[in-house]
């Protein structure tokens, strides 16, 4: 594997909505296990099973998800995020209470990391599945108003603002733009310290 693409200081701008989770999302529900243990060395094969077990909050299915690209439906998960990817767009993912919880299991972070995410963004963090999150260099951000989990939207773009000024206990502004043209702009809040910080960059 080649290294992960250092952070090319801009913002990340009109991200799709990979997929927004309902409830418990574990670490088992992103990343399953079972027989996809015996492929846990092959990344790329691994992670096909991206988020196969976690409940799409627009639809309540499990495991697939609309490709903002085509427009197509039923899709799953972790093909989105491949395609996402070979059109060199970044990703986010929107979250429930407690994401993360259950395992330690860092494949959970590895595979968002390699199909291309940039910001995980949930109510709350599982703490293990957080510093996970953090060690592949991704934003793992939480909603500063927890009910600004409901504003987003299944065709929202997402734009994380003021990058450069990332700072121990200061807040990201996002931006979430809807299919209507409508925005809504929110706040974020983190945990990085400033090696933390360092890390991302």
């Amino acid at each position: 594997m080649k290294p992960w693409e250092a952070w090319d200081g801009n913002d990340f701008e009109d991200m799709p909505v990979l997929m927004k989770t309902s409830g418990k999302t574990t670490t088992d529900h992103i990343s399953p296990a079972g027989v996809w243990l015996s492929l846990r060395g092959h990344l790329d094969k691994f992670s096909d099973n991206m988020f196969m077990g976690a409940t799409n909050a627009f639809t309540g299915n499990i495991g697939k998800g609309k490709n903002l690209l085509t427009g197509e439906k039923n899709i799953a998960i972790s093909k989105n995020a491949r395609h996402y990817k070979s059109n060199n767009l970044k990703w986010g993912v929107i979250g429930d209470e407690n994401y993360g919880e259950g395992s330690s299991r860092e494949h959970a972070a590895l595979e968002p990391r390699y199909l291309g995410a940039a910001a995980i963004i949930v109510r709350s963090f599982a703490r293990i599945h957080e510093s996970n999150l953090k060690k592949q260099g991704l934003l793992a951000l939480t909603f500063d108003n927890p009910n600004d989990y409901e504003r987003v939207q299944e065709s929202d773009l997402v734009s994380l603002l003021g990058l450069k000024s990332l700072s121990p206990g200061n807040s990201i502004i996002c931006t979430l733009h809807h299919q209507d043209g409508t925005n809504d702009r929110i706040l974020l809040n983190h945990t990085f310290n400033t090696s933390q910080i360092n890390w991302f960059k």
